[in-house]
């Protein structure tokens, strides 16, 4: 099976530059726990924040989510696989770099997003 036979391909992105309430916002309004964070210029990375990152910028540093930009809390570069990759590998990707969530790329141009729990239904529905 291949990353883009279970890769989402509505994937939700936000400004670089959107405050951290802007972020939550857009997750909560869509029901997800990570966006991608849009690049720059299109040599630009992509990165991915998760509610999990921004949570814990709020609680360590006492954070304002007015005043902390999305940039600020982001992981870049996020990690990106090609569409054709075979999932057992973005499996092997994932655990090894302990990530949930990976990028879709296509020369750099992003077109899904593949999680830890898209691979772990897979597995489940070609149990059963």
């Amino acid at each position: 099976m291949l990353v883009k036979d279970i890769m989402m391909r509505d994937v939700v992105t936000v400004s670089p530059f959107a405050t951290l309430r802007d972020a939550l916002g857009l997750m909560k309004r869509h029901n997800l726990k990570s966006l991608v964070v849009e690049q720059q210029d299109p040599h630009d990375a992509w990165g991915l924040i998760t509610y999990t990152n921004i949570l814990k910028t709020i609680v360590a540093e006492n954070g304002d989510i007015d005043l902390i930009n999305v940039y600020d809390v982001c992981a870049k570069p996020a990690i990106g696989v090609g569409e054709s990759l075979d999932v057992r590998h973005v499996a092997s990707l994932m655990t090894d770099s302990v990530v949930k969530r990976i990028l879709v790329l296509d020369d750099n141009k992003l077109v899904g997003l593949v999680t830890m729990d898209d691979i772990v239904g897979t597995v489940l529905d070609m149990i059963e």
